[in-house]
């Protein structure tokens, strides 16, 4: 998540702000540097072609979505499922062998306060396993399906989607920028980055400035369709646990749309 401070007050490092996920990335390319078959091919598999950045074998797009070459070759497409104007959106990927354990393991680089049961990333996978999904997390220790790393640079967090039917197999956290925020705002962050993990965009997808501010940004079109999630309301969503941007301070347990969702794919 790339940090964007709103200016209610005076801060001294993190305080209150907004914050957007975008994947730690070291040297990158500029959006001009990468090739326009590049672009056209990321527009294609529907994301935003603004502020793509080179990670390595991949691509950083829609700020902490990662994406890699051999993906973006494959172009499998992308259906959406929409819960009222600001709608809940999920790639074609899902984890698959359902009902599954799907287990998560932390790197010891993560301060102690993300490891062992009741650590911030334990709290996040309980939120998940209280809705009672054909899906359960477990904490591990050594290797996992999914494992949090610590990340250094201006960034708080970042994970990609799911292939093959496996979750994404790693979540990078800066902790040293998420140092000082409550740990519900902590485990909002990580729920957040799971849930990118198990198959779920922003549910601003359609304009970032719902949660980020700034000028109107729509992360792409879809390229295959959409899919209702029955029973949703018809106004705009301000709580959910996937918007791109969350506030300094926040806690973004999951709402009643969210858990349709959730309860919609698994």
């Amino acid at each position: 998540m790339k940090q964007k401070f709103l200016m209610f007050a005076t801060v001294a490092f993190m305080g209150l702000g907004i914050y957007s996920c975008q994947k730690e990335a070291g040297p990158v390319e500029e959006n001009s540097a990468i090739p326009e078959s590049v672009l056209t091919a990321i527009g294609k598999a529907g994301f935003s072609t603004e502020n793509v950045v080179r990670d390595g074998s991949g691509y950083i797009v829609e700020g902490d979505i990662y994406i890699d070459d051999n993906h973006l070759r494959t172009q499998p497409g992308w259906f959406t499922m929409s819960i009222a104007q600001t709608e809940q959106y999920r790639t074609t990927n899902l984890v698959t062998g359902l009902p599954r354990v799907i287990t998560v393991a932390v790197n010891t680089k993560l301060p102690n306060a993300y490891e062992g049961v009741g650590g911030y990333v334990d709290q996040a996978l309980a939120r998940f396993n209280a809705e009672n999904l054909q899906i359960r997390f477990q904490l591990v220790n050594g290797a996992a399906d999914i494992t949090l790393v610590n990340a250094n640079g201006s960034y708080l967090a970042s994970a990609g989607f799911p292939s093959g039917g496996d979750p994404f197999n790693q979540v990078k956290v800066n902790s040293r920028s998420l140092n000082g925020q409550p740990a519900n705002t902590i485990v909002s962050v990580i729920a957040h980055e799971l849930g990118h993990c198990i198959g779920f965009r922003h549910t601003d997808y359609m304009d970032r400035s719902y949660s980020c501010g700034g000028s109107p940004t729509n992360e792409g079109a879809s390229t295959v369709g959409a899919v209702l999630i029955p029973g949703t309301p018809s106004g705009p969503d301000p709580n959910s646990w996937m918007l791109a941007c969350i506030g300094g301070g926040v806690n973004r347990p999951f709402n009643a749309n969210d858990k349709a969702a959730l309860n919609y794919l698994y």
